[in-house]
């Protein structure tokens, strides 16, 4: 989300819990990508599945998306055009622009550590209406038991089915069909790798 000019929000977000990691950096490029996705793996207080992003080109670059297969993560962009597959994000970032930047201007000095602290606040000190008044990190806690634990995420992982995504839909979508018949050639029975060898990330 842009705030002003050379001041850009990155918003991660849990689906199941409203639990939230936030950066400021002065662009939205690969390298910014990949500082605030270390963040992301080490600040959710689980093992991440699956990353969900709009069609924004700093998501597509290659290195952003070799991470998420070091990391064992399923990447899944959005198709064009659907914004109520991206309105958990949005209206959270609603929240941020009339709870936070309201009082703090991006120009601020150390405006990474006050959404920071804004973080934390959201996280574990506010209540949340559609969390009927609990916190995310309440959430959290009440789904812990049902949460997969690193190992059993790094299992599931099908790294066959994984590619490397193309930022045009149309483009991506013939890639994709490519990709399910050389995949179908690879495995006749549809089987997944059953090779688990492959490093397993480790949780920071």
């Amino acid at each position: 989300m842009k705030i002003a000019r050379g001041v850009y929000q990155y918003t991660a977000i849990d689906d199941c819990s409203g639990f939230r990691v936030l950066g400021v950096y002065p662009r939205r490029n690969a390298r910014n990508t990949l500082i605030f996705l270390d963040r992301v793996i080490e600040e959710m207080p689980f093992p991440i599945q699956r990353i969900q992003t709009d069609r924004g080109g700093e998501f597509f670059a290659e290195s952003v998306q070799r991470r998420l297969m070091s990391e064992c993560i399923n990447f899944r962009p959005i198709p064009p055009r659907p914004p109520h597959l991206n309105g958990k994000v949005e209206r959270s970032q609603l929240t941020d622009l009339n709870e936070f930047w309201t009082h703090h201007a991006p120009t601020e000095d150390a405006i990474e550590q006050r959404i920071e602290e804004w973080q934390f606040d959201y996280n574990w000190r506010r209540p949340h209406g559609s969390l009927g008044g609990k916190t995310p990190i309440d959430r959290v806690t009440e789904l812990g038991e049902m949460t997969p634990l690193t190992e059993q995420v790094a299992t599931a992982y099908d790294e066959i089915k994984e590619r490397i995504r193309h930022r045009e839909w149309r483009i991506d979508r013939m890639l994709a069909d490519l990709h399910r018949r050389l995949s179908g050639f690879a495995t006749p029975t549809g089987a997944a790798n059953p090779d688990k060898s492959r490093k397993k990330p480790q949780r920071k």
